[in-house]
């Protein structure tokens, strides 16, 4: 059976157990069984599985990955977001669309403490849709604001699939981090214009003007003091030298924790399902690890990878052509995967081929600025349809809106996303610039 053969034949069985609704971890590591046992056999196989699951999980940076999700869900149980959403519904309620341009600002904030999108989107939501809806804003308005600001929780440091990269291609997370905050406040702005754009082009989706909006006052900003301190000591203390990533994130979740209880927000229930929902997460995130781990020794094993690096380097293209190209692709494969598991599945592959060109940069840039582009192509999965993560998560909270709806409510940002990705694709400076100081 020859290379080829085989590396169909691995695709074709994860794509097989996708299409019944297998977990993608299972999917993945069924196809890496796959092809690991018709190229090696069973004593080969078994021994890289007794040693693969334990170099994978005994590794200290992978701590980072709950620590931040931990930091997450106490922010969600703490009642941090309404404080969030109070506050910039006060900054911009007045201007037309001002509610659904602080539903984006709330996002903004929230990430910086939280990590996930999915997360972000859905206790933003729970705020921020009733809100809308009172004041008059459309359903394809209001969802799909949310479902798109819900993206910059993964934009917007920490961010796990920015933490996955920064272990599978063994880069520096704080590099990484400083790299993503540009990227991450041009999103928040993009959208914030996308709105203004929107629904002055396309009348009736958002009142004219508030009357009823909410002013600033001194218990709007204290409301959100405790976001500013926590992102203040965690990334300070990061980028300051006084403590690693994995140390800031243990940091972070502590704080988050107290300023929960300050709050009065949190009991013995909810700090109890604090804990089981991020064992949940991690769980599911270090199983995509090793499914991954199984599925890409296995293609390595056929050095197709290899064969597919070399192939697309005697075509001569520039090397920006070459980075267009993979983007593109997942964009296309964000149709059918979630952000981890593209991110795991495809990295190992992509990562040496793009370290392999002439950028015209170190390439510890490279490596980073390349991070960053395929942070913000992944989201493109979260909201474009059939798939639409973060369009399914807050349609299933807004129950009398279809789907087709908040489908139609995401294209701006959408149109949003496509001119920031070319910018920072033919700019790179403006995500390395804030690299220079680290560190």
């Amino acid at each position: 059976m020859n290379a080829l053969t085989l590396t169909l034949i691995i695709f074709a069985v994860m794509l097989g157990f996708m299409a019944i609704r297998v977990p993608i971890s299972v999917s993945m590591f069924a196809a890496g069984s796959t092809g690991y046992l018709l190229q090696t056999g069973w004593g080969p196989f078994s021994n890289f599985l007794n040693n693969q699951a334990f170099a994978r999980f005994a590794s200290y940076d992978l701590s980072v990955i709950p620590l931040f999700i931990l930091m997450g869900h106490f922010a969600t149980q703490g009642g941090i977001s309404k404080a969030l959403f109070q506050f910039a519904a006060a900054v911009m309620g007045r201007f037309k669309g001002g509610l659904a341009m602080a539903s984006v600002l709330a996002c903004a904030a929230f990430g910086a403490i939280c990590g996930s999108s999915v997360a972000t989107a859905a206790t933003i939501t729970s705020v921020a849709l009733p809100e809308m809806k009172r004041h008059g804003y459309s359903g394809r308005l209001a969802t799909g604001t949310l479902a798109a600001a819900g993206t910059l929780g993964i934009l917007i440091p920490p961010s796990v699939p920015l933490v996955v990269y920064a272990i599978l291609t063994e880069q520096n997370i704080a590099k990484l981090f400083a790299a993503a905050m540009i990227p991450g406040i041009i999103a928040m702005f993009g959208y914030m214009v996308a709105i203004a754009v929107y629904v002055r082009l396309v009348p009736g989706q958002a009142p004219d003007v508030d009357e009823e909006a909410e002013k600033l006052t001194r218990a709007a900003l204290a409301g959100i003091a405790p976001i500013m301190i926590i992102f203040v000591v965690v990334f300070g203390g990061i980028y300051g030298g006084l403590f690693s990533p994995t140390e800031g994130a243990a940091v972070g979740a502590a704080s988050t924790f107290v300023a929960a209880l300050i709050k009065r927000e949190i009991d013995w229930h909810k700090f109890k399902q604090c804990f089981y929902s991020t064992a949940e997460s991690s769980a599911m995130i270090f199983l995509i690890f090793l499914g991954a781990d199984l599925m890409n020794s296995a293609l390595a094993l056929t050095q197709v990878p290899n064969q597919l690096a070399s192939l697309v380097g005697s075509w001569g293209l520039s090397p920006l052509m070459v980075v267009s190209a993979i983007l593109l692709f997942y964009v296309v494969l964000g149709a059918v995967m979630d952000e981890l598991s593209m991110i795991l599945l495809t990295i190992p592959i992509f990562f040496p081929m793009v370290m392999g060109l002439d950028f015209g940069m170190p390439k510890e840039s490279v490596a980073i600025w390349f991070g960053i582009m395929v942070l913000m192509v992944v989201e493109f999965g979260l909201l474009a349809p059939p798939v639409g993560l973060n369009v399914y998560v807050v349609n299933g909270m807004a129950k009398d809106v279809p789907i087709a709806e908040s489908y139609r409510g995401v294209m701006p940002f959408l149109v949003s996303d496509v001119f920031r990705t070319l910018l920072l694709l033919f700019f790179p400076g403006i995500s390395l610039w804030l690299v220079k100081y680290v560190g």
